[in-house]
């Protein structure tokens, strides 16, 4: 299956018996405007990932300098599949694109506490500054000295 994550227009059209019943594309709108550039691929128990700065646009691969990047360490994948996974189960800022190429927006189960995965983004953002270590500050060396040195 494939799972398009995009933040604007999309002409492929997902769910079509036959030609694209296995792709599922989705939008994700929310207070912010960034949008991951996060591209995974997995075959046969095989996973490669990778990060870039390009849209894959025509315009954009044809008029600009563009880079997609291996990542290849395994706490780097880890924070990556976090971020795809939390996108992917987000059911407070996620519209699902139909086979006609419109867009319905996914509903959180009644009396759940759904949260966007903007939201979980920001409390651990949040979470990882409170547990940042601040510079300690350093005792001079040699002999303590009172009244100016004297």
């Amino acid at each position: 299956s494939i799972d398009l994550i995009v933040r604007d227009t999309c002409r492929l059209r997902p769910g079509i018996p036959g030609l694209s019943d296995t792709i599922r594309v989705i939008s994700i709108v929310g207070r912010f405007l960034e949008h991951t550039r996060i591209y995974y691929f997995e075959n046969g128990g095989d996973e490669e990932y990778y990060i870039g700065s390009a849209d894959l646009m025509k315009r954009n691969l044809e008029s600009r300098v563009e880079s997609v990047v291996p990542v290849e360490a395994p706490n780097l994948q880890a924070g990556l599949r976090y971020i795809l996974d939390t996108q992917l189960a987000d059911q407070r800022s996620v519209w699902d694109m139909q086979s006609d190429g419109t867009y319905v927006q996914r509903k959180p189960k009644k009396g759940s506490r759904a949260r966007s995965c903007q939201e979980i983004f920001i409390e651990a953002a949040e979470t990882r500054r409170k547990q940042a270590r601040r510079p300690r500050r350093r005792k001079p060396k040699g002999p303590r000295r009172r009244n100016g040195g004297k």
